[in-house]
């Protein structure tokens, strides 16, 4: 197994580029739930560059039919990111004031499932995200309202 170095400024950047915009290579699930995650999932491996094909439980996107779950589905994505230890990215659960760029930040609107990602692209002066669905760019996080919280810090990866 290698570490894998996480490039936070690839992720943003990425954000940046595809906020209110779709990228070609990959399906646009707007009209299908939503496209937070499956966007998330692209700002992530930008910084990342490595995916888990492990069949069910990992995390990978070949085409809008052979995919994870987790790719694109925002309760799925988070735990996978807080338990993974083979290939592909690793976090771990944080407080906001220990947030990165690049970070991942779900939110839950009802019955604790989490069902929306974004990514925090500026802490200072306050958290800003990007995201789709409801694309955005630099929005303050405190423009949400929600009914719980997560902080997923990006701590690198790794690869066979």
């Amino acid at each position: 197994m290698k570490k894998v170095f996480y490039n936070r400024q690839a992720a943003v950047n990425y954000a940046y580029d595809y906020a209110f915009s779709r990228n070609p290579k990959y399906y646009d699930y707007s009209n299908l739930g939503g496209d937070c995650t499956n966007f998330i999932s692209q700002c992530v491996f930008a910084g990342i560059n490595v995916m888990n094909y492990t069949k069910i439980t990992g995390w990978y996107y070949n085409n809008a039919s052979d995919r994870t779950a987790s790719w694109t589905a925002a309760d799925i994505f988070g735990k996978f990111l807080i338990a993974n230890n083979g290939s592909g990215p690793m976090g771990s659960l944080v407080k906001d004031t220990e947030l990165e760029i690049g970070d991942v930040i779900q939110l839950s609107f009802k019955d604790g499932v989490f069902t929306h990602s974004l990514l925090v692209v500026s802490i200072y002066p306050e958290i800003t995200i990007s995201t789709h669905t409801n694309d955005a760019y630099d929005r303050p996080l405190r423009t949400y309202n929600y009914e719980k919280i997560r902080y997923i810090h990006i701590a690198g990866g790794q690869k066979y």
